[in-house]
This record gives C-alpha cells, sequence and structure tokens, in this order.
C-alpha cells in the first residue's frame, strides 16, 4: 500500500500565531493541526504566512504580511536586521522578549527535564544597546560582518548595534587595510586565503584589545596595521595576531603573537580585577554577568567553611567570588591560558583559598572523585552543548549537598537535569537572566540537592 502524501495548503496561508520556538519564531498551527514555526511573527497575531517548506510533523515559513499586529509589534531599529544572522527579536517589545525568554526556560525544564519547579524570575537588562564586550567578525573578500542567518555568507556590517563603537572603528580600519594592501580573506571551502576572523574585546573602562585570526604565520606590513588600528581606536591597549591554519570555520587558534601593546586586557567585574587574554571564557555582558554571579553566590548559600568545585571556572570569575565566602575553591578549565589567567586573577585580588586546575571537566571531575574530594557545593557553568554523562555522574560520586548550574541553554540544561533526578538530584528552584537582549539567547540559574529525608534542604 503506497503511502499518500499530505497535499499542502495554498500559498500564502491564514494563520493565528499562539506562541514562541526556540529561536523566537511564532508558533501556528494548519488546518490539519502540523506545527509551523513563522519567522517575524508575534504570539497573538494573524498572518498571512508564506510557507517555505513542509515536513512531515512540521512547516516552516515567514509572515509575508501581519493581518492583526500585536501591540507588542516594533519597527526594527537596525539596517542589517534582515540579513543578519546575529539578532532574532529586534521586532517585539522588550517585555515581550522577556516573557518569551522565561517560557523558554521554563518549557524546556518542565518538557525535557521532566521538572516541575517553575522558573521564579526573568531578570532583564538595563542596557539592550551595545552591551557586549567581544564581538568575532568573519570575513570574505569583500565584507567583515557576521553570518547571514543560516549561512557562511557573510553580511557587511559597518556598525553592528550590540557592540560598542570601537568595534566598528577597528572593523573599518582592518577592512581598509585590506583593500590597500591586496590581503586576501580565507575561504574555508578550499582552505585559502589569509585574514579569517577579526576579533576585538572590550572593558568597562572602554578600552580594546584586537586580535586578527590569520590562515598562516603572519600578515604582510604587520607595523603598518598596527598604525593604522591605533589611529582608528586611541582605546586600543593591544594587537595581537592568532595562527589558525586548520580547515574549517574554527575561529581561535593555536597560538598568538603580540604586534603591539599588551597581550590582555584588565576588566572589572564583582568588585574583583579580571585580566583577560584572547582565548579565555568571560561574560559577554558584564552588567548582567554580575546579576547571573549574584544569583550563584545566593543558590551556593555559602557559610564561609565549605569547600567549592567550581568546574568550567574559565579565568577564575565565579570561583574567586565563592572563594571570598567559602572555606576553599577548586577550579578546573581545559584552556591553558584561561587557568594561567586565573592564578594571576587569584594573585592579583589578594585570593589564597583558591587552587586552579588544567584539564578536561570530566577528567578532572572523575579525578576529584576517585580521590575522595567531597566538596559542598559544586558549580558548573558548561558551554553549550552542556555536560559529558560522565561529568554528571562524577559530581554525583562526591556527594555535594547543593550543585549550582550556570547554563546557556536552556534546552541542555533540562537534559542534564533529567541526568541528575536519575542520581537523587532535583531542582529545587531556577531563575533565568538576560545577557543576550535582542538575540534568542539566554541564561538560566539552577539549584539542585540531594535531600535528605531526615534533614530537608533550605532551598
Amino acid at each position: 500500500m503506497g503511502v499518500t502524501k499530505k497535499t499542502p495548503p495554498a500559498n500564502p496561508v491564514p494563520l493565528t500565531i499562539d506562541g514562541y520556538g526556540a529561536s523566537g519564531e511564532g508558533v501556528a498551527r494548519l488546518p490539519d493541526g502540523m506545527a509551523c514555526f513563522v519567522t517575524g511573527a508575534l504570539r497573538g497575531e494573524s498572518c498571512a504566512v508564506r510557507l517555505d517548506k513542509v515536513g512531515r510533523s512540521a512547516a516552516w515559513g515567514h509572515a509575508e504580511r501581519i493581518l492583526t499586529p500585536s501591540p507588542a509589534r516594533l519597527a526594527s531599529d537596525c539596517p542589517w536586521d534582515s540579513h543578519c544572522g546575529g539578532c532574532a527579536l529586534r521586532h517585539m517589545t522588550y517585555a515581550e522578549e522577556l516573557a518569551f525568554k522565561r517560557q523558554k526556560v521554563d518549557d524546556c525544564l518542565r518538557r525535557i527535564g521532566g521538572c516541575e519547579v517553575p522558573v521564579s524570575e526573568i531578570y532583564g537588562a538595563k542596557e539592550t544597546a551595545r552591551y557586549r564586550n567581544k564581538v568575532q567578525f568573519p570575513v570574505s573578500q569583500t565584507a567583515i560582518g557576521f553570518y547571514a542567518s543560516g549561512t557562511h555568507s557573510v553580511t557587511d556590517v559597518s556598525d553592528c548595534l550590540l557592540q560598542p563603537e570601537s568595534a566598528a572603528r577597528i572593523r573599518q580600519a582592518v577592512k581598509d587595510f585590506m583593500a590597500a594592501n591586496s590581503i586576501p580573506a580565507y575561504d574555508e571551502r578550499t582552505g585559502t586565503g589569509l585574514l579569517r576572523h577579526l576579533y576585538v574585546r572590550t572593558n568597562r573602562a572602554g578600552e580594546s584589545l584586537c586580535c586578527l585570526l590569520v590562515n598562516g604565520k603572519a600578515l604582510p606590513r604587520e607595523a603598518e596595521l598596527a598604525a593604522a588600528l591605533r589611529a582608528a581606536e586611541p582605546g586600543l591597549r593591544g594587537i595581537v595576531l592568532g595562527v589558525n591554519e586548520k580547515r574549517g570555520n574554527v575561529i581561535l587558534g593555536d597560538s598568538y603573537r603580540t604586534l603591539w601593546g599588551d597581550d590582555f586586557l584588565m576588566d572589572t567585574l564583582c568588585g574583583l580585577s579580571f585580566r583577560l587574554s584572547v582565548p579565555s571564557f568571560y561574560q559577554v555582558n558584564a552588567d548582567q554577568a554580575e546579576v547571573l554571579y549574584g544569583l550563584a553566590l545566593d543558590y551556593a548559600a555559602l557559610a564561609g567553611t565549605e569547600t567549592v568545585l567550581d568546574l568550567y571556572c574559565g579565568i577564575g570569575t565565579i570561583t574567586l567570588c565563592l572563594a571570598r565566602r567559602a572555606g576553599r575553591v577548586l577550579g578546573a578549565e581545559v584552556v591553558p591560558q584561561a587557568i594561567d589567567d586565573a592564578r594571576e586573577n587569584a594573585r592579583r585580588n589578594g585570593i589564597e583559598n583558591a587552587e586552579f586546575f588544567c584539564g578536561d571537566a570530566a577528567d578532572l571531575a572523575a579525578r576529584f572523585a576517585a580521590e575522595g574530594t567531597r566538596p559542598d557545593v559544586v558549580t558548573v557553568d558548561p558551554p553549550r552543548k552542556g555536560l559529558a554523562p560522565q561529568v554528571v555522574e562524577s559530581i554525583a560520586e562526591m556527594a555535594p549537598r547543593r550543585v549550582v548550574y550556570v547554563s546557556c541553554d536552556p534546552a541542555t540544561l533540562a537534559r542534564d537535569v533529567k541526568r541528575f533526578a536519575q542520581l537523587g538530584y532535583l531542582v529545587q528552584k531556577a531563575a533565568a537572566v538576560d545577557l543576550f537582549p535582542r538575540t534568542a539567547h539566554v541564561e538560566t540559574v539552577a539549584l539542585l540537592s540531594k535531600r535528605n529525608p531526615k534533614q530537608p534542604i533550605d532551598a
């Protein structure tokens, strides 16, 4: 017996949007009940939707006309919004954005994680423009900007509204220098060309660190390039060349060479001073990072005598904040330069009860568990892919009283929450923090604990 194919509805189809997908796209139901994800549509709107793809279980389209607009709809203030893949939410009010993000985290924890603890609150940002302290521009022969949505085609963006203006000045200086000196851009399809990415990091004092990632060991006329960048951006503190000769689109390289000035930048966060080298992880929104880390500290509920293990510690931001309230803190991180920065940051801030270990989180967690390390609290702030199963198992084996999970992806957080639940650790509370206004990304802090029936945890 043959399979009867569904006849797709006529294009465009009138639909009413009743919710949001994970990337902020509207969600509606086609006449046959199939879910349809609609780019550019807001909850509560009636739209004429042009269907771009109809699959077996879902359809995808875009709002060709808004028939009944939502009160939350805004006209985008960015001229590149329809071409760049960065901001997904510039067409909605910030209040609507926060409501979407809170619901997104709540849905993930409930549907994927099997967790019935609601997200207590979402902490919105005071500033939704020019909040990012790091930008990584992909480079093509004709453009320096960002990838168009769903592609590796570079859109030329002269001034991103999420980035400081200093980044735009450095970007233009690099583009002009490339054109004047016939410097070829890297082509990831062929593996040829030279300049791959432009990386700019900025601190709260307005100073910048620039790194040029190249498919080679050098750039032509490096001294002249350094002079041009310094002239374009007076707040520049250092220029670094990063070597990345590997095929593909990985951004950072394996080695770095200073062309001028410092190979690091200093910044302040939570009352502490931090040294930032190019490969070191650092939250891109410093103001909201202080809110995020404040929540993590509150969830850790330290009294001053505890031993704390901080996995994925980076340059030691959370670790050193914890150390001011704990007896002893162990930080673990796989990036050697980040561990060097973390140790220097502890020394610079006069913190003597923090130790740092370089290695893979899974390996170090297993090592600590095997050695009988018994932390009272474990904190984790993993990359978007979340925790490997063996990390979850090693944490449970160490039997901490509390696990504080900081996550940049609610879906992988929810997956890991389910794994923790199978080992007896349950979510007690969770809150969302918006570190990435106008994009679909959101941070979450969750507290997990293994309850002792005779001595329940005061969450």
